[in-house]
Parts: C-alpha cells; structure tokens; sequence
C-alpha cells in the first residue's frame, strides 16, 4: 500500500515487497507463521537517510541486509546466524552496532547462568565486523567481552566514538565505562565503577557528566555530576523500592531528566549542570509516559503516551507537524515511530490495522510519499480483529482489557482463551500480539485483560501491591464472567494461558479460583513462589536486594519464609486441581528458573492429576528462537484442541 503526504511526487521501487490486493475474507494463517520469529524486524535508517538495514529472519538464522535508498539495491549483508539478536542501529552513516546475547556462565566463574549482551560492530563499506571491547588495548584490568548498558553514541573531532557500559573482574563482576573511536580504532578506559554503579551519562563533547548509584544494601541512592576536578554528589537519599533514575539529557541546554516515585506519582524533574538543582516537575509527565531521545545525544526531544496505542509528541513544532502528517495519512491505524535520519525527512513507522496490514513503512517528507518495506510476518496479510473493553472487577475497579476475535466467525458463544500478560509491571495494547493472533487465527476468543498491577499509570499500579494470586488473579475470572453475560462466550468453553507471571496465573487458575476454567497451560510460569524467592536471594549472594523487595511488595509477604507464600502458592494447592494442565519451560531461563515447573509437574504426577511438562531446549525466558517458539505455539493448540475444541 502507497500514501501519499499533502503533495504527491513520483513513487520509488519498494524495497522488499508490497503487499498485494487482498480479498475481504482470509484463509486461516498457518500456524507456523505466528510461531517463528518475525521475518522482518529491527528495521534501522542511518543518519543521513541514505541506507537502511534490517533482520531478515529464515528459521533460526538471521541475516543482517543493508539496502541504499539511493540505487534501491542491497549493498551489503551479514549473517548472524542463530545468535540471539537484540537490538540494530546505526552509529554513523557505515557503522553497524550489532547487540546480541547469550544465556551462558563465563569460563572461570560459579554460580548462576545469566543472558550477557555483545556488541559487534559491522563497518558496512569494509565488510568488517569487530568484537567491542576488544581488550587488546585495556590491559588496567580484567574485561569482559560483554555490555552492562546500553552504547551512546557521540561524534568528537570529527570521529565517531562510542561510550560503552562494559564490565571487569575484581573478585566479582563489577561495571566500566570504556570508549571505542571506531575511525582510528582506539579503545580507552574511561571510568571504573562499583556495585553500587548503576550507569553514567557522557554529554555530545564526550565529558562525562553524571553518574548514578544505588546501594541495594543501604538503600541508598545517589547522583552525582561534574565538577571542576572530580564528580560532586548532587543529590542522593534512601529508597528500597522506587529508585530515582536518570533518563538521559532534559529538553533544556544543562539539563538532566531525573525520574522519581513522589507523593506515589511517577515525577519528572531537570537537573541543573550547572549547581545541581532540581527543578520543579515536569508539566509534561501528567501526559506522557516515556520519554522520546536523539539517539545521537540522549537528549530529550519529545514524549510518548500510550493507551490503546502509542502517541508521539515531539517539543519542536516543525518534528511534530511531520509526524501529524504521517498519522494522517495512515487513518485508522496504530503507528509505531521505529526509526529517522537526523534531519527527520526520513522516517521508519511500524503500521498495524485493516488497510496496510503489519507492516514497516518508508516515508520520505521530500517527496511526500511513503513506501511499504515489507511484512513483519511474511504470511500475514490483515491483523484479526481488535477490540477493546473495559469490565468491572468485584470490588468496583474498572479493568481494560483487549479481545481478539476469530476469523469470520461471529462474537458470540465463542470459547475463550484467557491470556494474562507477564511482568506483572506492565501492560497490553491493541496492537499486535503474535500469540494472541495465533489462537484467534485457530478458533478461539482470546482475552488479554489489564489486570491491577498492570503500568496503566502508577495508581492502577499500586492496586495490584499485595494482591498476587488475589485480586490480581480474580481480575481474570471477572473478565471471563463479563463477556460471558454479555454473550460473546461460552463459559463452558474457557481456558486459561500465560507466559512468566501470566504462566503463574494460569497455574492460580485451577488451584486458587477453580471451576471456571477446562484447561491450563503455563509457559515458564512460577509454581513454588518460597523456591523462587529463595532462588532470587540466592543469585543475589544471600544479601539484601531489590529484587527480592520488589517480589515481596507485588506478593504481600516478608521474605521466602513467609508463611503467606503458602496461601498463594500453586503447588501449595494440588487437590483443586482437576482439569488438565500443561508446563512449557525453557532450560536457558534465566528468569524464573527450570526448576518452578519440573517442580509442578513433579507434584501434580505423584497426585495423580492429568499434566504434561514440554520442556523447550536452549529456550530463554522470552522465547528467542524460531524453532522452539513454533514448539511452544504447537504445543500450546494440539492442547486447546484436545481439551478445549474450538469447533
């Protein structure tokens, strides 16, 4: 599909492919589709808008392709092969940075297996790719081959130089932060930081000029800026939960935007450079939810609100009169921002809804024109339907919820998959899920309720403190119950899935509140929540830490050695159980661990109820390879349809 902007100009070639005219009624997608990995993804422009890369995905291997918008050709590609991609931009107009990760434990080390992140860089005109750090050139300590933050990019002297979070050994893992000029090569130590170091902001000259810690065991925070000779704490207090946090660079020249928890709202203040003073809050947070970066300066530039989509809002009138231009010409549709040249006259948007399908667009505000790139999933003309509701909780509290419809079927006395999303901290929308269009696509209703506890805004948040395997829990059956008054579902036919915390509410499903759901299938779901705060505390050397706070807020409980854990505890309560469950885990998790649903599975074998554990090999917490994402997806359905027939 072809849009044009005010003035129409001539139309280029599309780059990958364009979708075709489609007929009102669609054949079924076929499941393998939805279960691999996105065949288009990460789609990056480089700064002058002269190129633009992206992931072709072929089964597991993937393949980085450059393609010039000038001669409309691919110029250049690597492959990645099944190296778990993360993230692809660019650094300048020829340098690719590559991040990618491995669920793995450093050679030498004990413990606990972690994901580590890698940086490549790719210099698209040599062909060469580059390992960063390299460590041939910091030989001050011992370093690790891998990131503990994200690059910031920066131009100095006419060369590209990246600032990188990096990490080093003393005894155990501790951050850096390291430069890599990558015109001349050269790599330098910058900063050595400790445990309490949480990250350190570099200004566009390449000065350093915050950084931020956090004590887990103190509690104590602090930021800290350039002064004349060394950094200057500036402000600093006492926090277990809701740490301040630094987003980058504020709107205002010598400025910082610091996030806090204030008075239980999210706040955004500035930061002076200059005398370390904070400013009052920011206006713009009533409405805005994050905040909009030059990726070339990590300076704030806008804002983003999301509700049933994302909405942009940019503080330079010219940047958001383009992007309302853009949003125009796409109506009825969700638009992700994705990507833009540094002059903001090319821009990359993610599409989703009933005319264009799910798809990257290419606009050019030169030429008034936008251009398909291609799918996201190659097989996926039109999204299923979409449509949001909102019902009433027991208590009064209004929940929002998403409901994907099947395939020329009407909304009525449909079954029902329930799927609660994972976090819990944070939240459904109505663009597209590639699970829950799987299961519409097979038959079935599929709900996605936000649940309390849900990132709606920090009140609706704090409704869900304590209520883990409560309200949170019973929020779902009260969905189930309103779209079975009003018609649209069968309440015989209902089950119930979900992935990381929502596995753990599938599995509180048919062991908290029984009776209203036929089948459960939890996807690297928490089962013992005792084992798994025991196994946090322990990944934490047995020392006070966040995490374990953070669990104990969202839980209601004191520690793995609350004896209200029991009360809320799946494997706690075997004897409700009496319809079929799956468990579906990975063995890379480095989430929640294995072991929660062997455990399960274990228990509910010796009392003799009906469970089947698929066990997904070299598969982390998220689902990152096609092969066993399709295991999982496949799995999921010959389940619903053994136990939950859509027909």
């Amino acid at each position: 599909m072809r849009h044009a902007f005010a003035l129409a100009g001539p139309m280029p070639l599309l780059l990958l492919s364009s979708l075709a005219s489609v007929a009102l009624a669609e054949p079924a997608v076929p499941l393998a589709v939805y279960g691999r990995l996105p065949h288009l993804e990460d789609v990056a422009l480089s700064p002058d808008g002269t190129r633009i890369a992206f992931v072709r995905t072929e089964g597991d291997t993937r393949l980085v392709s450059v393609v010039s918008l000038v001669k409309h050709e691919t110029i250049r590609g690597v492959r990645i092969g099944e190296d778990k991609l993360r993230q692809l931009s660019w650094a300048d107009g020829h340098n690719l940075m590559i991040v990618t990760s491995a669920t793995a434990l450093p050679f030498g080390f004990t413990g606990f297996e972690r994901e580590w992140y890698l940086l490549q860089v790719y210099d698209v005109d040599t062909t060469k790719i580059r390992l960063v750090p390299s460590g041939q050139q910091m030989t001050e300590v011992r370093l690790l081959n891998v990131l503990s933050g994200s690059p910031m990019v920066r131009h100095v002297g006419g060369h590209t130089v990246l600032f990188v979070p990096g990490m080093y050994v003393s005894g155990h893992t501790e951050p850096l932060l390291f430069s890599v000029d990558l015109d001349s090569g050269r790599e330098k130590l910058i900063r050595l930081g400790s445990q309490s170091t949480r990250s350190w902001l570099v200004d566009e000259a390449g000065e350093v000029m915050a950084q931020e810690e956090y004590d887990q065991r103190a509690q104590r925070w602090s930021v800290s800026i350039r002064g004349d000779a060394k950094m200057k704490e500036v402000a600093g207090g006492h926090e277990a939960i809701d740490v301040p946090q630094l987003l980058g660079f504020g709107p205002d020249p010598g400025t910082l935007l610091m996030q806090t928890v204030e008075n239980g709202e999210s706040t955004w203040r500035l930061l002076s450079l200059k005398d370390g003073t904070l400013g009052a809050p920011m206006a713009e947070h009533k409405q805005l939810n994050s905040p909009i970066e030059d990726s070339r300066s990590d300076r704030m530039i806008g804002g983003v609100y999301v509700d049933d989509a994302a909405h942009y809002v940019f503080f330079d009138p010219v940047m958001q009169r383009r992007w309302d231009a853009i949003v125009r010409a796409f109506p009825n549709e969700r638009l992700r921002f994705v990507s833009a040249a540094a002059d903001f006259m090319k821009i990359v948007v993610r599409v989703d809804g009933p005319v264009d399908g799910y798809v990257y667009e290419l606009v050019d505000l030169n030429r008034h024109a936008a251009d398909e790139i291609g799918a996201v999933y190659d097989g996926v003309k039109l999204p299923l339907e979409v449509r949001r509701i909102t019902y009433a909780a027991a208590d009064g509290l209004q929940i929002p919820a998403y409901l994907t419809l099947p395939r020329d079927r009407p909304a009525s006395n449909l079954p029902l998959v329930v799927l609660p999303h994972g976090g819990p901290a944070v939240r459904d929308t109505a663009d597209f899920d590639w699970w829950s269009q799987a299961l519409a696509d097979q038959g079935y209703a599929v709900l996605r309720p936000n649940y309390r506890g849900s990132t709606l805004n920090r009140s609706f948040l704090e409704a869900g403190f304590g209520q883990w395997g409560r309200k949170m829990q019973t929020d779902l059956s009260d969905g189930v119950r309103y779209l079975a008054a009003q018609g649209m579902v069968d309440p015989a036919r209902v089950c119930i899935a979900g992935a990381s915390y929502g596995g753990y509410a599938a599995l509180a499903a048919v062991t908290l509140d029984p009776g209203l759901y036929r089948c459960a299938i939890s996807v690297a779901g928490l089962s013992d929540l005792r084992h798994m705060l025991l196994w946090v505390n322990e990944s934490h050397l047995n020392r006070d830490n966040l995490a374990q706070r953070y669990w104990d807020r969202f839980m209601g409980v004191n520690g793995p050695d609350d004896t209200a854990l029991d009360a809320i505890s799946p494997i706690k309560h075997l004897d409700a159980v009496n319809v079929p469950v799956l468990l579906i885990h990975g063995k890379d998790d480095t989430v929640v661990p294995f072991e929660q649903s062997q455990y399960m599975y274990d228990a509910l074998r010796r009392a003799n109820k009906p469970v089947n554990l698929v066990t997904l090999k070299h598969e982390d917490h998220w689902l990152s390879r096609s092969e066993t994402r399709l295991q999982m997806l496949q799995a999921t359905v010959d389940f619903l349809r053994a136990n939950n027939p859509p027909d």
